[in-house]
């Protein structure tokens, strides 16, 4: 009689304990390893654990790099889907392609896409109905052409080194061929379809532009200190968009913060975790930008920065 008693007291105590949040499971890939994807993973990461998911504990965490090849984007991306997590995050646009192409059904985050119509992620910018949402990193591109201006004055060709199989870079270079036009200014372009082309390319550029202007794209991005080399070397501005690259040697970038980004999409992966629907979550961007200045990397290619540029700047770097 005892023995029963205190069974039964003891199944009603664990009725009544609180529920305890269930295991989930969120998988991340990259197409690349550099500064500002691996930014936005930790940010992810962390955002997750202040809503309540930490790895290890509550949450299983897997994240995996493509190394650059869009082939192994998309293995990564099939065995993320066998995996069967509760989402998955794909950061920079050859991931998510590989992702949204791989799974109509297990909730796809994107990060880090410049433009997620153009790579045809979604429709349009509204909930997409579908599995996938996520945030980008989409630039206003008036606001990068002022920032060339303010560097280099005088400039008139803007060259590009960029990955024409890129979607984001591609959709890039075609808005820039025309606000440069408007402004009495000319792209000139430099193609870099693999990593190690990215030195070769901005050599290529040399006599024929007063200024390099980088979007995000990754493989320039990983590549950074080649494009330096050349601009220190041939005494050509080097202007970006992402900040970090300013801390590798470029002269200034107006950009995302991309940790915030990573804490924006994270949010985001958890209201999916929490009950909600990809497709009901509409794509959003980041409104927070920031600039740097390397003053170090100004005297090394020859420009001298106004001192408004210096002081407007949220970081100088010397």
């Amino acid at each position: 009689m005892v023995n029963a008693l205190a069974s039964t007291l003891v199944l009603a105590a664990v009725c009544s304990a609180p529920a305890l949040a269930a295991d989930k499971a969120v998988l991340v890939t990259a197409i690349v390893e550099h500064p500002a994807l691996d930014a936005v993973r930790d940010g992810v990461k962390d955002e997750l654990k202040e809503e309540g998911f930490e790895a290890g504990k509550n949450l299983k965490w897997e994240y995996q790099s493509a190394q650059g090849n869009t082939g192994t984007a998309a293995q990564i991306a099939r065995k993320f889907v066998g995996d069967k997590p509760d989402a998955i995050v794909a950061i920079a646009t050859p991931s998510a392609q590989a992702l949204v192409s791989a799974t109509k059904t297990i909730p796809v985050v994107y990060s880090g896409v410049t433009d997620p119509v153009a790579a045809q992620l979604v429709k349009d910018w509204k909930p997409s109905g579908t599995n996938v949402t996520g945030v980008s990193d989409l630039l206003e591109l008036e606001k990068q052409v002022d920032l060339i201006k303010r560097v280099v004055p005088a400039a008139k060709r803007v060259g590009m080194v960029y990955n024409p199989g890129e979607a984001n870079s591609a959709v890039v270079v075609k808005a820039m061929k025309e606000l440069l036009g408007k402004s009495g200014m000319t792209l000139v372009e430099a193609a870099a379809p693999r990593t190690v082309d990215v030195g070769a390319a901005a050599k290529s550029l040399i006599g024929k532009v007063d200024v390099i202007y980088t979007n995000t794209d990754n493989n320039v991005v990983s590549a950074y200190e080649a494009l330096v080399k050349v601009g220190n070397d041939a005494k050509i501005p080097l202007v970006a968009s992402d900040t970090d690259s300013v801390k590798r040697g470029a002269i200034a970038a107006l950009g995302v913060n991309y940790y915030d980004l990573g804490r924006q999409t994270g949010k985001v992966v958890a209201r999916i975790l929490k009950g909600e629907k990809p497709g009901d979550i509409a794509s959003a961007t980041s409104s927070k930008l920031e600039l740097f200045v390397n003053t170090t990397a100004a005297q090394k290619q020859g420009v001298t920065l106004s001192a408004d540029l210096i002081k407007s700047a949220k970081t100088v770097i010397k």
